[in-house]
């Protein structure tokens, strides 16, 4: 393997649209609310505008996860408020949840990713 092949995948980042997004879920039903989540990334190729989805569990709080999403631009994020998955998603986790999504925007500008890790060398497969 050479050297390139090993360099970082990067990218400037202009015009994108990002989300945090803070979900509370209630009391031990954060694996529940993995699950809806879960499903929903298993439907992702419905929304070509979505270039990033990464769903985090919060390591100080065990009721908490964190999302964060990026889009093309602002019609893909219209896109996925509208799309037949999130519309899926948002059906279930009202049921697992304290309260309503916490959402801060925040566009990405640039990215930084490890090649092997974009490559899946470095990480567990989980399916």
């Amino acid at each position: 393997m050479s050297e390139a092949d090993d360099a970082p995948a990067g990218a400037l980042l202009p015009g994108r649209v990002g989300l945090f997004v803070r979900l509370v879920c209630q009391p031990g039903r954060r694996t529940a609310a993995l699950d809806v989540t879960n499903r929903y990334m298993d439907e992702l190729a419905a929304e070509p505008g979505t270039e990033a989805f990464i769903v985090g569990v919060d390591p100080d709080e065990a009721d908490v996860l964190w999302l964060y999403e990026w889009f093309t631009d602002m019609a893909a994020m219209e896109a996925h408020r509208s799309s037949e998955p999130f519309h899926a998603m948002m059906a279930e986790l009202p049921s697992v949840l304290a309260g309503p999504p916490a959402l801060l925007r925040v566009d990405p500008l640039r990215m930084h990713l490890a090649r092997a890790v974009a490559d899946g060398r470095t990480v567990d497969r989980i399916f």
